[in-house]
């Protein structure tokens, strides 16, 4: 077997094009599934299926279960073919998903045509959100700066993106059909062509030569391995926490506003977005801060101001009381997700199948947290369903330390990649 070679040096030029492509990607990824949620309510009636809103949550549930699916076997599925095919390969199944809803629902009226494109669209998604933070981590460790928050800013801005062109769609009438077609074009082509600037060789942490020779089931059971590390299990801890309040915030904020506080459904939309404002400014201005306090002190900050916001939203009080506590709530919960993803894929041998693994955690946080702050919202009301997040943050503050980095330390890399190729 021949010896591992380490990787090439790299001018500063390719490590800019490098980021810039998986800047792309998760662009990408954010206006596939913007593009689905806009033209919803355009799906439903081309479907037939009136104003029942259970008949849409099934089809949503096809998505979900998708997405679960997609980020199982994400891991096995980049050692085999890399992170090229890899990307490609899950964005071409999210352009065929998206053609199934669009086509399956406008041309062909066919409710299971529009849930297989459903499950398509999240199985490729769950594919590519595993691939492109573990690109992103390894651009990150190249640059030697925290890029995992402004990527994730990047898959916000596609998601503005996609709602955007999706609201300007369905007001010019355009049929979901030729709308959803031209977004799977878009992101096939740019998708081929932002892939051609990252690095051919996987990022894997291991002798990708020896890997490829394992068959396929054991290294499936491998990345399941991953589950022992009790590290990575509380580094899911932050995860969780961090994933809840955003999920739960996404769907039940204006409702809790109205509801709650007794204000009308515009103020509650307004407070909606200065949650999204908040959380999307703190993951493009948190990367530099994390670099000069670290991941720990950064969640723990974080957290503690999630946490603070929490209280302020739930008591309540005079309007500005409550807007001040979402702020601080966006804040709280925007640089949970993306640190976690750089944790785990930090310093330690097969990185995919652990950021897969807290992947699979952060995402179960994301669909089963607004159905069961709902269910509780129902017997206790809704601002006392709320005290659940806050306890999720408590625990994310408490495993804060798991996301230590356990390689070299920043400055040695930046001094890494300071050195001219």
């Amino acid at each position: 077997m021949s010896q591992p070679t380490s990787a090439p040096t790299r001018t500063r030029r390719e490590l800019t094009a490098w980021r810039n492509a998986v800047f792309v990607i998760f662009i990408l990824s954010g206006l596939a599934m913007a593009t689905w949620v806009a033209r919803i309510p355009g799906v439903r009636d081309d479907l037939g299926l009136g104003k029942d809103p259970s008949a849409v949550g099934l089809l949503i549930l096809g998505m979900s279960v998708g997405a679960i699916a997609g980020l199982s076997v994400s891991s096995p599925l980049l050692v085999r073919f890399g992170p090229h095919k890899g990307m490609v390969g899950g964005l071409v199944i999210v352009a065929i998903g998206t053609l199934s809803i669009g086509f399956g629902s406008t041309t062909f009226h066919s409710v299971p045509l529009v849930a297989i494109g459903l499950i398509l669209l999240g199985f490729g998604n769950g594919m590519v959100d595993v691939m492109m933070n573990v690109e992103a981590t390894a651009v990150e460790r190249e640059i030697g700066k925290t890029l995992l928050p402004l990527m994730h800013a990047c898959f916000s801005l596609g998601t503005v993106f996609g709602a955007g062109i999706g609201a300007l769609a369905a007001w010019l009438l355009v049929p979901v059909a030729w709308h959803l077609l031209g977004i799977a074009v878009v992101i096939v082509v740019v998708a081929v062509v932002a892939i051609r600037f990252i690095p051919r060789e996987a990022e894997l942490g291991d002798d990708a030569e020896q890997t490829e020779r394992i068959p396929f089931g054991e290294r499936f059971r491998t990345s399941l391995a991953v589950w022992a590390d009790w590290r990575l299990i509380l580094i899911g801890v932050v995860m969780l926490g961090m994933a809840f309040g955003e999920g739960s915030a996404n769907d039940w904020i204006s409702l809790a506003v109205v509801d709650g506080h007794g204000q009308t459904n515009s103020v509650g939309a307004v407070v909606f977005g200065f949650f999204v404002a908040a959380m999307t400014v703190g993951r493009v201005v948190g990367g530099p801060i994390v670099d000069r306090i670290g991941r720990v002190a950064a969640i723990r900050i974080t957290a503690g101001m999630g946490a603070v916001g929490l209280v302020l939203f739930i008591v309540g009080g005079p309007m500005w009381v409550v807007v001040i506590g979402t702020v601080l709530w966006g804040f709280g919960v925007s640089l949970g997700f993306p640190l976690g993803m750089s944790a785990a894929a930090d310093g330690a041998a097969n990185p995919a199948a652990r950021v897969s693994a807290v992947a699979i955690i952060g995402y179960c946080a994301f669909l089963a947290g607004p159905p069961l702050i709902g269910f509780l919202g129902q017997h206790f009301g809704l601002l006392n369903a709320l005290f659940l997040v806050l306890a999720l943050l408590v625990a994310a503050f408490l495993a804060a330390p798991a996301v230590r980095p356990v390689s070299a330390p920043p400055a040695d890399r930046r001094q890494k990649a300071a050195e001219p190729a």
